[in-house]
């Protein structure tokens, strides 16, 4: 096993901008969670979240129990402003489509190093609401770690959400944590 750590930096800019941005949640719109009983008190595990805009990572970043590890496309770590976000929580970059060995093996280290890990399991946005096929990297990762799932679906977080919430409509916007589950082994 590799060690496994963020950089104090990072977890000072953890502790500083987590607040920050649940702040801002909670402000421009209405936060509901659900199922925060279901989030493992210890031990790693993999959170599975629909994404549907850009949204869904930061609210749950923001409001996680403790501030899980996060994988994203490269693409963000180019983009202004969520460049500057990712590089200061220290995400997982992942090459989308190809098979990426370093992302992989950054993110099981993180699993084996007992931390959670937030990954979109379709591999990108789908920009409407309902959930595309997984992607096998997910299997992957649970199948050379063990750890279980912990499903997240956010509703409210579409596209259009940031247009509603400047104009003061505020809307929902809910996290609902579903029960802890583990893949069956592969077999071969």
């Amino acid at each position: 096993m590799r060690p496994y750590s963020v950089p104090v930096t990072n977890r000072i800019a953890r502790r500083i901008f987590r607040p920050i941005f649940r702040l801002l949640f909670h402000l421009l719109s209405d936060v509901k969670i659900i199922g925060l009983e279901n989030v493992p008190t210890s031990g790693a595990y993999l959170i599975t979240i629909n994404h549907v805009s850009t949204y869904e990572p930061p609210f749950v970043l923001a409001f996680w129990p403790i501030p899980p590890e996060g994988a994203g496309a490269i693409e963000i770590w180019e983009r202004p402003g969520q460049s500057i976000l990712v590089r200061i929580y220290y995400g997982i970059p992942v090459h989308r489509g190809e098979f990426d060995r370093q992302a992989l093996e950054k993110m099981i280290d993180a699993l084996n190093s007992g931390r959670p890990l937030l990954i979109a399991p379709e591999g990108g946005r789908t920009h409407e609401v309902g959930m595309r096929r997984a992607l096998p990297g997910v299997a992957y990762l649970v199948e050379k770690t063990g750890v279980p799932v912990v499903p997240v679906g956010v509703v409210g977080a579409t596209d259009d959400f940031m247009k509603y919430a400047l104009r003061f409509n505020r809307p929902r916007l809910e996290m609902r944590i579903g029960q802890p589950f583990y893949l069956p082994r592969v077999e071969g």
